[in-house]
């Protein structure tokens, strides 16, 4: 089973990202997610939040990023890890393909 990795830096593309993420799954693939700068306002959508509790997804955020960009991430589902730059390098160290939107 292959990995996609899917780095989100902007809030332009919540429509691409929840195809690419079901449309990789339904594939029998593993989706990395990172959310990061101006990206971090999506965090406010139910529709990225659930896809945390997904088989098959992992979703973490540059924690600064959301700060800086006033998202508040006190809400958001356990499954949904707050992390660092870190976890954005290691989704591109662990995924096959990487996508930026």
């Amino acid at each position: 089973m292959s990995r996609l990795g899917i780095l989100v830096n902007t809030d332009r593309h919540l429509k691409h990202l929840l195809g690419f993420t079901r449309a990789a799954l339904a594939a029998g693939h593993e989706v990395i997610i990172f959310v990061m700068d101006g990206g971090t306002r999506l965090l406010r959508d139910a529709g990225l939040q659930g896809l945390a509790g997904l088989p098959g997804v992992s979703l973490s955020l540059c924690d600064h990023s959301a700060k800086r960009h006033g998202v508040d991430i006190e809400g958001l589902p356990a499954a949904v890890v707050r992390g660092s730059q870190l976890n954005n390098a290691m989704m591109n160290h662990q995924a096959e393909r990487v996508i930026v939107l």
